[in-house]
């Protein structure tokens, strides 16, 4: 979970580009809070943006932002407004990785004392979908945070990597776990073992992230018409299409089928089904109750 070091300012034509969109709300959510260490906005309707915000440290990873993160994405999933979250960082670092700092003077009873690190993967409890964009360094905890997010965009500038093995440790926050099931075990393995990096458009390639963008901006971008597009769909939908597939990671193809099935039916006894299913045959637009 290595960290690196300074970054620099944005440039220009990220701020000129995305910069004033993203400071223009739509409505304030419920997470709004005076955080350190991430920065909060509502760039689209029913879209929420956090932006991991350690510039001096590549947005290394530690504590206090994991707490920051952990709070404004479980109040934006209480937030009825917000329909889809994405998550970036800067586009020198998504992060760069852990705080090296606070893990090197711990020992074995004070990691395992406190289950350290364990609360790195509250994001993955989010019902909501969680987007995340990734420009710059994503590192050792940097990538297992991106790994995290339900639908992961990269842009060419993007570089990954679980560089653990050069610190005397191994992943620990579900790097050896994810990153297998997304790249299979002979690839994981090879990237787990020599710690080398990889750049967006082998990630893509790979299949662990959905799109490679040219830019920084356009990976933010892409995100947030994603974010945005999500967002204009029933969130009962929403909601049951991602529990869905998150238990394809869990259980076999019949069990799965099974559950997806069970799903399914029970989505008949919802208002928006109808609602769809309705606005379909007649060839309108369909207005959403999210019931």
């Amino acid at each position: 979970m290595q960290s690196l070091r300074v970054a620099r300012p944005f440039p220009s034509r990220f701020v000129k580009t995305v910069a004033p969109r993203i400071q223009r709300p739509y409505s304030t959510p419920s997470a709004e809070h005076n955080y350190e260490h991430i920065q909060l906005s509502t760039p689209r309707p029913g879209v929420a943006l956090i932006t991991l915000n350690r510039p001096k440290a590549l947005n290394a990873l530690f504590s206090p932002l994991i707490d920051e993160l952990n709070t404004c994405t479980s109040a934006l999933d209480k937030d009825s407004s917000i329909a889809a979250i994405v998550l970036t960082g800067s586009p020198k670092a998504f992060a760069a990785g852990a705080d090296i700092k606070e893990m090197a003077p711990k020992t074995f009873s004070d990691a395992y004392g406190s289950d350290f690190i364990e609360s790195w993967s509250n994001l993955t409890h989010i019902k909501k979908p969680v987007i995340g964009a990734v420009n710059g360094y994503a590192l050792g905890g940097g990538c297992e945070l991106a790994m995290m997010c339900d639908i992961l965009y990269a842009s060419k500038s993007a570089t990954f990597g679980q560089p653990e093995i050069k610190l005397g440790i191994i992943p620990g926050a579900g790097g050896t776990q994810r990153l297998t099931r997304a790249v299979g075990k002979a690839k994981a393995m090879e990237i787990i073992l020599t710690g080398d990096n990889f750049s967006g458009e082998k990630a893509e390639q790979w299949g662990l992230v959905a799109k490679c963008f040219d830019t920084a901006e356009a990976c933010v971008e892409g995100a947030l018409n994603t974010a945005a597009k999500i967002a204009g769909y029933s969130k009962i939908a929403v909601k049951a299409c991602k529990e869905a597939v998150n238990k394809s990671q869990d259980l076999g193809i019949r069990e799965g089928v099974e559950y997806e099935r069970r799903l399914f039916h029970g989505l008949f006894g919802s208002q928006d089904q109808k609602i769809g299913m309705n606005a379909f045959a007649n060839k309108k637009k369909a207005e959403w109750t999210h019931s």
